[in-house]
């Protein structure tokens, strides 16, 4: 299982990624985040899946920068639709093979970043089959891998104006949301982040001793709130039932 979250903000973008990879019994960590500068701009790949999938289009993908093919692009999507083909290339060559082996093609990306035709940063989704959509305002992130776990944190807090300091920080714990339930989710997690005033492109590795703290504090806050949280309505319940039991 993996857990890759992209956000947008005005002030930039945020990605964050863990790197726990699990093949039956092996577990292994690897970078599931890789970030790019071209002649143009700079953006992000984030990816989610079959690792044989992500490794392969990757390397085609990888390809196509090193010969200079990416240097006519000067917006995102083009970088995009470029990633999307090399996609499809490797669905052409193993898909099948896949299917006979039981095995779904199975792989989702999140691209982010920014060329100097944008009119600013962007963030896209894209699916296994190479179509893609961008990220929008109204819901300012996107998980792929293990959604529901992270996604309500991200519901109630994150918008699109929130600065970047404060969805690192919302991010940061909805993945430790789902590193608390998910077994194949876990440190360390890989942190990108995409600064619109500057066009610099910054990259992090949290271990889980960097976060301790933080996953604490915030256990122990959530618990507190509950505690905080206004009793009413139970206390209707409970003497509703000493009724029912003095009957």
């Amino acid at each position: 299982m993996t857990f890759c979250l992209g956000m947008c903000v005005e002030q930039g973008l945020v990605g964050i990624a863990d790197t726990r990879i699990t093949s039956g019994n092996e577990v292994i960590t690897a970078r599931k985040i890789k970030a790019y500068t071209v002649q143009n701009g700079s953006f992000f790949i984030m990816t989610s899946g079959l690792r044989s999938v992500r490794d392969k289009a990757l390397t085609y993908f990888g390809e196509q920068i090193d010969s200079g093919a990416l240097d006519a692009c000067d917006k995102l999507y083009k970088v995009v639709n470029r990633f999307a083909a090399s996609l499809r290339q490797v669905a052409d060559e193993d898909k099948a093979a896949l299917a006979e082996s039981g095995l779904g093609f199975d792989i989702h990306a999140l691209v982010g970043g920014e060329l100097n035709g944008d009119d600013g940063h962007k963030l896209y989704l894209v699916y296994p089959e190479g179509n893609w959509v961008e990220i929008g305002q109204n819901t300012p992130y996107y998980i792929i891998g293990a959604r529901g776990y992270g996604k309500p944190v991200l519901d109630r807090t994150l918008v699109h104006t929130d600065p970047l300091h404060f969805a690192l920080k919302v991010g940061c714990l909805a993945f430790d949301s789902t590193r608390i339930s998910a077994s194949g989710v876990d440190f360390p997690i890989d942190v990108v982040i995409y600064f619109k005033d500057s066009g610099e492109m910054v990259e992090h590795r949290y271990e889980y001793e960097d976060f301790q703290e933080i996953s604490n504090w915030w256990q122990e806050r959530l618990r507190a709130l509950v505690e905080e949280l206004p009793s009413e309505w139970i206390e209707n319940v409970a003497a509703k039932l000493q009724r029912v039991g003095g009957r």
